[in-house]
């Protein structure tokens, strides 16, 4: 569609296709004009051409020259539009953010009545490139109905839009507030952010809304994840079959779980505890898929379990579930999974995947990794070279390694300190003379991913300053953490930036503070398996609701919680880094500065 708004003093340019026919030999031509407005317009004009033709490419070198920069305050209107047709064309982040900073949420309104659809559709797309989820909401409630989007997608996406925006984003936006629509938009938006909101409360601030206001568009047509809150928050399970091991080797894993389960469910002030009924069943040395068959006559509305991956294993094989199931692990297995069931656990697969989107954004393309022997290494390790190339990071060494093993000849390896001294022995004999030289690490590297315990992680943090990389940034998973703070012990992991739950890195958890006076053995990992079975009952109210509402989510105690197709919830964890021997919540992304102390690097090590 061509864009350009007709102006006159374009037919006085002289120019023709014949005389310039690339974007430089345009420019040139732009430039021999005595006027700038002619320039200007010649270019515009010739941009909105080469639009129409696909061209975008040549477009965006006539609109990014400086001939253009800035635009005559009559065609700035006009340039803004092919700009943001270039962008959005090219899919130019960079671009996008730029033009952003100039762009109002009612902009579109200054342009001609015939021109505002394509003008408002090129904003909000301009505000959704370059990740500014506020001002692409606010222009999608300040353009007229179906301009923009038809009515049944419109206020979804508004929803999901402003829940993408930070509390202090919307609180300033109430402030400054002006017109029904938006004011009512950013007080619903406010209401559902109270902390450790149950379904039920989230349902009354719905309904309370609407009552309050309604002549909304978004009170007559609620957006499909808050119109499935306030069904389900009359329809939870209200019989509810929990499956875990309490005998066994697992039995310690299986009883923070239910501990956690149970204790959500008490804290829950909005449960009908006298009609709800819960239920737990040992899992030990039990055929699964028997027992499952059998947990079916009691017509429970939800079970929870098993915890076992094999067990798991066992139910995978029907084509429905006859009883909603929500499994405390992962199957990854080739087969296509029932309906209605469910897989939620603590996976190293999330992890992995968090770690590196988060090297991805900040720009780290090349890392080393250290990993541990075993199965468990195994998996960590196929999670993580998965992750990384999805992401395009190069794992240049991985270095595996047993924890008898000794420490400082596995990170010079790693860090090609041996490789070095190899290299120097080979010179002195090919010279036959002693030679002085001082081994170096190699220099090819952005990122050190360590994947150890806190007692191994302790020894291998300074081993990397001493091999001349205490400048390197280093990032792990949960495990570098016990999950409690003693700084005494982890002044050595100083820098070290890790992924881990809620739980575990919020300063105040209300819940977690009354749940460590009643089981105070809840610390570590078996404080992370209470949190899970602490959400998997949180879960169990909103499942329907994950599934059924794309982009909906629970702020969970192991993570913000989201489902996939296939019915598997992922977990998007929280980032600290540890400063003085204590975990500090990071920003995303971080800086080098915002992460370290200054590293202190040890003198070399004599040859």
């Amino acid at each position: 569609m061509v864009l350009i708004i007709t102006v006159a003093g374009c037919a006085g340019v002289g120019l023709t296709p014949d005389q310039a026919t690339t974007p430089s030999e345009m420019l040139k031509a732009a430039s021999n004009m005595r006027a700038s407005a002619d320039a200007q317009r010649y270019l515009l004009e010739t941009a909105d051409q080469l639009q129409g033709d696909g061209k975008h490419r040549d477009a965006r070198l006539l609109l990014q020259s400086e001939l253009l920069t800035p635009p005559e305050d009559e065609l700035k209107a006009q340039y803004l539009l092919l700009a943001m047709a270039g962008a959005v064309a090219l899919e130019d982040g960079a671009w996008a953010e730029q033009l952003a900073q100039a762009l109002r949420p009612n902009q579109f309104l200054e342009y001609r009545e015939d021109l505002q659809p394509r003008a408002a559709t090129l904003q909000f797309e301009t505000f959704i490139l370059a990740q500014k989820p506020l001002p692409a909401a606010l222009t999608l409630i300040e353009a007229p109905a179906g301009l923009i989007l038809d009515n049944d997608n419109r206020n979804d996406r508004i929803w999901q839009l402003l829940k993408q925006t930070s509390e202090s984003a919307i609180e300033d936006q109430s402030r400054k507030a002006i017109g029904f629509d938006v004011q009512g938009w950013t007080e619903l938006a406010l209401i559902l952010r109270e902390p450790d909101m149950t379904l039920e409360a989230q349902g009354r601030a719905i309904r309370s809304w609407q009552a309050n206001w309604p002549e909304h568009p978004a009170a007559r047509a609620l957006p499909s994840e808050l119109a499935l809150i306030t069904t389900l928050s009359r329809e939870r399970p209200m019989k509810i079959a929990l499956a875990l091991p309490v005998t066994g080797p697992l039995a310690s894993a299986g009883a923070a779980i239910r501990n956690g389960f149970l204790a959500a469910f008490y804290a829950d002030q909005t449960a009908p505890k006298e009609d709800m009924e819960i239920t737990v069943t040992d899992t030990h040395e039990k055929i699964f898929g028997n027992l499952y068959a059998e947990m079916q006559k009691d017509k429970p509305d939800l079970i929870v379990g098993p915890l076992e991956k094999d067990a798991l294993a066992s139910v995978t094989d029907k084509t429905a579930m006859p009883v909603p199931l929500l499994a405390l692990n992962y199957y990854d297995g080739p087969k296509s999974l029932p309906d209605q069931l469910y897989q939620f656990g603590l996976s190293p697969e999330d992890e992995a995947r968090q770690i590196a989107e988060r090297l991805q954004q900040e720009d780290r393309q090349q890392v080393l990794v250290m990993i541990p022997e075993g199965d468990w290494g195994n998996r960590v390790e196929n999670a993580l070279l998965q992750a990384l190339d999805a992401n395009e990071i190069d794992a240049l060494r991985i270095e595996r390694f047993f924890r008898s093993d000794n420490l400082r000849e596995v990170t010079a390896n790693l860090l090609g300190i041996n490789a070095s001294r190899q290299r120097a022995i080979d010179v002195e004999r090919t010279a036959g003379t002693n030679i002085e030289f001082e081994p170096r690490r190699r220099q090819d590297v952005d990122a050190i991913v360590l994947v150890a315990q806190p007692n191994v992680a302790r020894q291998l943090k300074p081993l990397f300053g001493f091999y001349f990389a205490g400048a390197l940034p280093v990032y792990s998973p949960s495990t570098v953490y016990e999950g409690r703070p003693d700084p005494g012990r982890d002044q050595d992991l100083n820098g070290v930036r890790f992924t881990d739950m809620p739980w575990t890195l919020e300063d105040t958890n209300e819940f977690r503070e009354v749940s460590r006076e009643a089981f105070p053995d809840m610390g570590g990992q078996l404080g992370r398996l209470f949190a899970m079975g602490a959400d998997a009952y949180n879960l169990s109210s909103r499942l329907a609701l994950l599934q059924r509402v794309s982009g909906s989510s629970v702020d969970g105690l192991t993570g913000t919680l989201t489902m996939s197709r296939d019915g598997r919830i992922k977990r998007e964890q929280v980032w600290a880094a540890f400063k003085k021997g204590e975990p500090v919540l990071l920003p995303d992304p971080v800086t080098d500065e915002e992460a370290r102390e200054p590293p202190v690097e040890s003198a070399a090590p004599s040859i």
